[in-house]
């Protein structure tokens, strides 16, 4: 009948429209949980206050997802519109939508791994940390000496020098050169425990003297297990006022140093010279790792006052100047 056209084609075009916004659903369901193929990992870098519309075009244009305002709508149908975390990122092949969106909004950023080595210095562990794409070696290089920001460490010294703890580190990409330098200094107060400190101060060490003479043994020793036995030997020598007589604190302290010790480089005073002075050097000459801060504060119980390298990263120990002539004669003559 004439009169029941109306709602029979009301209810038609509902069931039109219902099944419409079913399919679309269907699809977009589809596409956002559908891989999207890349050759190549995609690195990007998302900055903060970037809005969710500007990510996502962001994201398109580099073949991450294959719809902007698909992925703004499943964000906002998450509820994590507001909650995309800025960093760099790195994508690959096989990813979808959903996953992209995930990693956003967990801040699963980018991490770059960097290992330095014990007894680097600081100019060279900046530059480990530079050429791990970490940042500017420059920036880094102004840091090293910078009162203020010695200051904001709570560090009561010129430079970093021998506050940069050796360790592995994974830092997130993009992370500011200040805040990994920190992240550095962190590491070595969280090794020296309130025991270890005390320990260095029985020996009449604060923290900077500690760095300073655990630098000379680690640049002294090969052998791990003979660090306590090298940190007795300096310890005796300061405490009778002898030099230290330490070649690496000789060569760090010269300018375009091109590996020839000698003995005129022996005799030329400075402030890092321990053959010229009896005490400790200014400061630390290389950042050291946790084994000569422990030999230093807890040294070997050792009357020797002299040691020479044998030639397989051992030494020899002698009590006296005598023993020690005899030495140098045997393995000179050997190596």
């Amino acid at each position: 009948m004439p009169g029941r056209r109306g709602p029979r084609r009301l209810l038609l075009a509902i069931l039109t429209l219902s099944l419409a916004v079913t399919l679309l659903a269907t699809l977009a369901l589809w596409e956002v949980h559908r891989p999207v193929v890349l050759t190549a990992p995609c690195d990007l870098t998302i900055t903060a206050g970037q809005s969710l519309p500007a990510i996502a075009r962001q994201l398109q244009r580099a073949g991450v997802i294959r719809s902007a305002p698909l992925f703004v709508a499943l964000a906002r149908w998450q509820g994590v519109a507001g909650h995309l975390q800025a960093g760099s990122y790195r994508f690959e092949g096989g990813l979808t939508a959903v996953a992209v969106l995930d990693r956003l909004s967990r801040g699963a950023v980018q991490l770059v791994r960097c290992t330095l080595p014990e007894g680097l210095t600081a100019r060279e562990t900046i530059a480990r940390l530079a050429a791990a794409g970490l940042g500017s070696a420059e920036r880094f290089a102004a840091l090293l000496a910078d009162a203020e920001f010695i200051r904001s460490l709570e560090l009561e010294a010129p430079s970093l020098e021998g506050y940069l703890f050796p360790e592995t580190y994974y830092f997130a990409a993009g992370t500011p050169e200040p805040a990994i330098l920190a992240t550095l200094v962190r590491q070595l107060r969280q090794q020296l425990d309130e025991e270890l400190r005390q320990a260095a101060a029985d020996q009449g060490l604060d923290l900077h003297q500690w760095l300073t003479l655990a630098s000379i043994v680690q640049k002294e020793s090969g052998l791990t297990e003979e660090m306590p036995r090298i940190a007795a030997v300096f310890h005796n020598r300061l405490r009778l006022g002898m030099p230290l007589q330490a070649d690496p604190t000789v060569i760090y302290g010269l300018e375009g140093f091109d590996g020839n010790l000698t003995r005129a480089h022996l005799r030329t005073d400075h402030p890092y010279n321990t053959y010229t002075r009896t005490q400790l050097p200014p400061g630390p000459i290389a950042n050291p790792g946790l084994s000569a801060l422990r030999a230093v504060a807890r040294p070997a119980t050792e009357d020797a006052l002299y040691f020479v390298a044998r030639g397989d990263g051992s030494h020899q120990f002698s009590r006296t100047l005598q023993e020690h002539n005899r030495a140098v004669r045997r393995y000179q003559k050997r190596h």
